[in-house]
C-alpha cells in the first residue's frame, strides 16, 4: 500500500470518528429541541422535526402564575455568578502563595489538596448540613454558596499554580526592585498572565451549579429558592408529572447563560492554548 493511500484511508478514518461522534452528540440534542417545539405533553414523538410547532411551552415557563421558572433561573445565576467570582479570588490567592511564597505548612498543605481530591463530595453530606443548620444558613443560597466554593478550591489552587510555576520569578524580581510588594506585584504582574487559566476557572464553577442536582436537592427546602435543576426535577415528579414538552423546554433555556459565558471568555481560553504552546 503507498504511503499516499495510507494517508487517505487514515484522514477518512479520522472524518468517520468525527462524524459519528457527531451524531452521537447532536441527535439527542436535536431530539430535546424539537420536543420543546411540540404540540402536547407527551415525552414521545414521531419525529425530530414536529409537525405543528408551538411557542406555548416556553411562553408558559415566562407568564404562567404557576411556574416558578423565573425565580429558578434567578437563584441558579445568582449561585453561579457569586461562586465563580469568589472561586477566582480566593484560589488566585491560594495559588499565588503556594507557588511564590516558603512557609510552614506549604508542602503539608499541598498534599492534604491533593488528598481532598481523592474523596467525593457525598461522602461529606452530611457534615455539610450539620454545619449549615448550625450556623443558620441551611436552605439559604448563601450556604450552597460556600459548599461550591470551598469545594472547589483545593483543584482550582493545584490547576493555577501549576501555571503560574511556568511564569519566570525574574518578573517578580523585577517589580520588587522597582519597590513593588507582594500584593502588587500579585495584581500587576501575575494576575493580568494568568488570566487565561482563571477563564477556565471561572467557566467551570459557573457550570457547576447550574447542572448539580444533588448538593441543592439536601440543602434547599424552599420552593422559592430551587435551583434550575432542582426545580426542573420537581417540576416533572410532582404536579406537572406527564408535562414532559415544558420540562424540556425548561432545559434547554439553562444552555443560554453557559453558551454566553464561554463566547465572552472564548479570547482567553484561546490565548491560553496560545500560551501553552509556546511556554518552556
Amino acid at each position: 500500500m503507498s504511503r499516499r493511500m495510507k494517508s487517505r484511508l487514515e484522514v477518512t478514518a479520522i472524518y468517520l470518528v468525527i462524524g459519528l461522534m457527531t451524531i452521537v452528540i447532536c441527535y439527542p440534542l436535536a431530539w430535546a429541541i424539537g420536543l420543546s417545539f411540540n404540540a402536547g405533553t407527551s415525552l414521545y414523538s414521531s419525529s425530530i422535526i414536529p409537525k405543528e410547532p408551538t411557542l406555548e411551552h416556553y411562553r408558559w415557563l415566562f407568564t404562567s402564575p404557576e411556574s416558578n421558572y423565573l425565580i429558578w433561573y434567578k437563584n441558579t445565576l445568582y449561585v453561579s455568578t457569586i461562586s465563580s467570582l469568589l472561586s477566582i479570588l480566593f484560589t488566585s490567592m491560594t495559588a499565588y502563595a503556594l507557588s511564590r511564597f516558603e512557609f510552614v505548612g506549604r508542602k503539608s498543605g499541598m498534599y492534604v489538596f491533593l488528598l481532598l481530591q481523592m474523596f467525593p463530595v457525598m461522602m461529606a453530606m452530611v457534615a455539610l448540613y450539620i454545619f449549615l443548620n448550625l450556623i443558620g444558613l441551611l436552605d439559604t443560597l448563601i450556604g450552597l454558596i460556600m459548599i461550591y466554593v470551598g469545594g472547589q478550591i483545593p483543584f482550582n489552587a493545584w490547576l493555577v499554580k501549576g501555571y503560574l510555576d511556568t511564569i519566570s520569578r525574574e518578573l517578580d524580581d523585577a517589580a520588587k526592585i522597582d519597590g513593588a510588594g507582594p500584593i502588587r506585584v500579585f495584581i500587576k504582574i501575575l494576575l493580568p498572565l494568568i488570566t487565561p487559566i482563571l477563564a477556565i476557572v471561572a467557566l467551570t464553577n459557573f457550570m457547576l451549579p447550574i447542572f448539580d442536582f444533588i448538593l441543592p436537592s439536601i440543602i434547599l427546602h424552599d420552593k422559592s429558592k430551587y435551583t434550575l435543576a432542582v426545580g426542573l426535577y420537581h417540576f416533572v415528579t410532582e404536579k406537572y408529572s406527564s408535562n414532559f414538552t415544558v420540562f424540556t423546554a425548561g432545559a434547554i433555556l439553562i444552555a443560554v447563560p453557559i453558551a454566553g459565558i464561554y463566547l465572552f471568555l472564548q479570547k482567553y481560553f484561546i490565548s491560553g492554548l496560545a500560551a501553552g504552546g509556546t511556554k518552556g
